[in-house]
């Protein structure tokens, strides 16, 4: 089963992280680490900050185009993983081995599968 976990903080958040950046850049290697030699790290990437985003919509057959995110939230979503594990409690394990658990939210979705 593949989950997607979301990772979500408050932007600036990261600088109350024990050791500041450069040891939450530490833990991030040393989890995808742990989790591509476990196998289930299937993708993983980080996002640019929320005002670098653009939101996209169609109404009335209009396209209409936002900067910045889809809803104003505390926190923002700052990257992901796309894990493989055999259930979703292993994947929550995995998911709170995320450096950013620490002080923001991860989030873990089941990824839909669709019978073809």
């Amino acid at each position: 089963m593949q989950f997607m976990a979301l990772i979500y903080n408050a932007e600036g958040a990261d600088a109350s992280y024990e050791g500041g950046m450069e040891q939450i850049m530490a833990d991030y290697w040393k989890f995808g680490e742990e989790a591509r030699e476990a196998g289930v790290m299937v993708a993983g990437d980080a996002l640019e900050a929320v005002s670098t985003a653009t939101s996209v919509r169609i109404r009335n057959g209009q396209t209409e185009l936002t900067d910045g995110p889809f809803a104003e939230t505390k926190e923002a979503l700052g990257g992901y993983y796309l894990l493989e594990c055999k259930d979703l409690d292993q994947a929550l394990e995995w998911a709170a081995k995320i450096p950013t658990a620490k002080y923001g939210t991860i989030e873990v979705r089941p990824v839909m599968v669709f019978d073809n």
